[in-house]
């Protein structure tokens, strides 16, 4: 199989790595953001199939989760861990044979779930949902983590249901921030383990993702050790207008292609 370095075009792999390192950046201060931003972008630009992608923005996940999560993670509630664990592991596997069957039969379908799928994730970041008076019960947590795992398994991404359903519950933002990482972290070693057992990180996958692991990993430590200078509100109205703008034209595109075919 041919390397990326001749397959793909070096202002598409440029374009790419940025991508990967504003969306490790903007995970790593916010905690959301890189899987949406990078399917988004990326997959708007058609550098490389879904699939693809989806494996690559796995592992990419994992290292952004390595260096943002060391030393930060305990104290967030090993009930909370172990409802969302419950809901992710056996929907991921749904969500990863949805991809494949799609890819192969229904693309147009596919592009207007990403789009769907990132534009709700900037609404759902414009919405601020007011705290809950009292946490939620573990079982609300499993069944965030059904749609989680779901939207994992298809594009890499875990969605919006989680994100809202965390800042709904009356925990410190820095205490959902690190849950939110974690739970990314759950989704994309699960899904990681799946495709690899069914032979998904071909060539193709471990090559972008070569590239790509140590922009994002340079960046979550920028992130980590040089926070932005603006405000938490500032920060979620950017990554809500970029995801909704994104979705937005993933999902025109895809509108184009079913018209055209």
């Amino acid at each position: 199989m041919a390397p990326w370095t001749l397959t793909m075009e070096p202002g598409a792999l440029a374009a790419t790595l940025a991508i990967m390192g504003v969306a490790g950046y903007l995970h790593t201060v916010s905690g959301f953001g890189l899987g949406m931003i990078v399917m988004g972008a990326a997959g708007g630009l058609g550098v490389a199939s879904v699939p693809v992608l989806a494996a690559v923005v796995s592992l990419v996940t994992l290292v952004n989760s390595a260096v943002a999560l060391p030393g930060k993670w305990r104290g967030l509630g090993a009930h909370r861990i172990m409802a969302l664990a419950v809901g992710i592991v056996p929907s991921i596997m749904v969500g990863v044979w949805l991809l494949s069957w799609l890819d192969a039969t229904f693309t147009v379908l596919l592009t207007l779930l990403l789009g769907a799928l990132v534009l709700s994730g900037g609404i759902s970041i414009g919405l601020q949902p007011r705290p809950r008076h009292a946490e939620s019960r573990s079982w609300t947590f499993a069944a965030s983590g059904v749609l989680t795992g779901l939207c994992g398994g298809l594009f890499g991404v875990p969605g919006p249901p989680v994100i809202y359903h965390c800042y709904r519950q009356p925990l410190p933002l820095e205490t959902i921030r690190l849950l939110l990482i974690l739970c990314f972290a759950i989704t994309s070693g699960v899904r990681t383990l799946y495709v690899a057992s069914h032979g998904g990180l071909t060539g193709d996958v471990w090559q972008l993702a070569l590239w790509s692991m140590p922009v994002v990993g340079g960046t979550t430590w920028l992130g980590r050790r040089y926070p932005p200078p603006c405000s938490a509100g500032l920060m979620r109205r950017l990554a809500m207008l970029t995801l909704i703008g994104l979705g937005a034209v993933i999902l025109l595109k895809g509108v184009l292609l079913l018209a055209s075919g």
